[in-house]
């Protein structure tokens, strides 16, 4: 017998699960709030970039340490954040979090119009927003699951999905003409606005959350909780595996995200509006792998469908570093991965974070969630410096070809694991980790 999820004996089934989702008034809201936030994400994820490299003249050493401050915050914060996802109510940690980030952004546009922006600033904003984030993303993470039952959890995460591709559609694109009609720092008052709207959406949401007493206080219990989720994740085969791929795939990813907009702009001389569309073109395909994903794993199978269409996935990003040639054909090699690639890491996404929620006992998902993101992202900075070390030294093509080559190398770590033996979700633990929790055998049969 393989570690691995499968499939056992069914138990019976409840009323609630033949609910359609869109008819659950609390899910709505959730994916409206969730939607609308993301649409602005991606406009100043597009534009703070832009704002560096236009406004302030970024070197390629400083679009690394940009991107670095980013996603630094899981390192400091991650562990933490989990152990009070999982002591407190997790909707007013989602709603805390978007207020934040809505005032951290308005100072952008506020010292432009007093002539005071610095890329000091973009360094302090980002990396404030990104401690925000990584908290909002680990409690989003633990809520869903308690807004959906578990049988729904890959048709729930498909149309969050959704609503990510449709923003990813729009929001760059909206972003690159704001650029050249307002100007970066003022295009940012709309992601702010959009934070607001979630927490207005978030507010929305009556379904109760169960009691979550308060266990240990001093910073010994806050450290002893950490643990646990450390402890489950290393422990269980399944977790383990989606670690290290995820892991694999964000640091040698940070050197496409580090350098995208970089490489189009200062080697192919493409526009901010090209930059923005090419994005833009993304969304349609992660649109598309957000409404198959769970046909498509229902069809091969979870494990089988992880793997392949991550290793599909890097294989069409290298084509960004072999672009090259009159602007037309530079545009088409760009937005060939864009437009094809991105409908396979939308599927991918939405089956490991199913497989991830249907695994993790419900009083663990935040430390569990945690972890996942200290051990995966963590890495992300590392990435996002080396990437612009490298780029500096060589040549933004060269980092960007070493990057998509890591990232098809993320899919042989599920690949050689059990993982490649899932075929679909087994039920959620409800209570605390179990011996099958933590070693993988979730008691089903191959």
């Amino acid at each position: 017998m393989n570690q691995g999820v499968t499939t056992g004996a069914s138990a019976p089934a409840d009323p609630a699960d033949t609910v359609s989702l869109w008819r659950r008034p609390d899910f709505v809201s959730l994916w409206i709030g969730r939607t609308v936030s993301t649409f602005g994400s991606h406009i100043s994820g597009t534009a703070i970039p832009l704002a560096a490299l236009l406004m302030l003249g970024a070197t390629a050493g400083q679009m690394g340490l940009l991107t670095a401050l980013g996603a630094a915050p899981v390192l400091l914060v991650g562990l933490p954040a989990g152990v009070w996802v999982d002591r407190l109510p997790r909707r007013p940690i989602l709603i805390a979090a978007d207020l934040g980030r809505a005032a951290l952004l308005l100072t952008i546009p506020v010292a432009f119009a007093f002539h005071w922006l610095a890329i000091w600033q973009l360094f302090a904003v980002v990396f404030l927003v990104g401690v925000l984030t990584v908290f909002a993303e680990v409690a989003g993470h633990a809520f869903l699951p308690g807004l959906v039952p578990s049988s729904h959890l890959v048709e729930a995460n498909g149309k969050l999905g959704v609503g990510d591709s449709v923003a990813e559609i729009g929001g760059p694109s909206v972003a690159g003409v704001l650029v050249q009609w307002i100007g970066a720092p003022i295009a940012i008052v709309f992601d702010a606005a959009s934070f607001v709207v979630s927490a207005v959406s978030l507010r929305l949401i009556r379904v109760p959350e169960p009691a979550r007493p308060v266990r240990g206080q001093a910073s010994s219990g806050l450290a002893r909780e950490a643990l646990d989720g450390v402890r489950l994740v290393v422990g269980h085969t399944v977790l383990r595996a989606l670690a290290g791929s995820m892991a694999t795939f964000e640091f040698f990813g940070y050197f496409i995200a580090t350098l995208y907009a970089f490489f189009a702009i200062r080697t192919l001389h493409l526009s901010a509006a090209a930059v923005g569309t090419l994005v833009g073109l993304g969304g349609i395909s992660a649109l598309v792998g957000s409404l198959v994903a769970e046909r498509v794993a229902r069809r091969f199978g979870l494990g089988r469908t992880l793997a392949g269409t991550l290793l599909v996935y890097g294989a069409l990003d290298l084509l960004i570093p072999l672009a090259g040639g009159p602007p037309v054909v530079a545009y088409a090699m760009m937005a060939a991965p864009q437009i094809l690639g991105d409908a396979f890491i939308a599927i991918h996404l939405i089956t490991q974070t199913s497989l991830r929620q249907a695994v993790v006992p419900e009083r663990m998902l935040g430390r569990a969630a945690a972890t996942l993101r200290v051990l995966e992202q963590g890495v992300g900075p590392l990435g996002a410096l080396i990437a612009g070390g490298l780029a500096t030294i060589t040549t933004p093509r060269l980092a960007l070809a070493v990057g998509a080559c890591g990232v098809m190398l993320a899919s042989l770590w599920l690949i050689v694991s059990p993982v490649r033996n899932i075929r679909s979700l087994p039920p959620r633990p409800a209570g605390g980790a179990t011996r099958a929790d933590t070693d993988g055998r979730l008691g089903a049969r191959q």
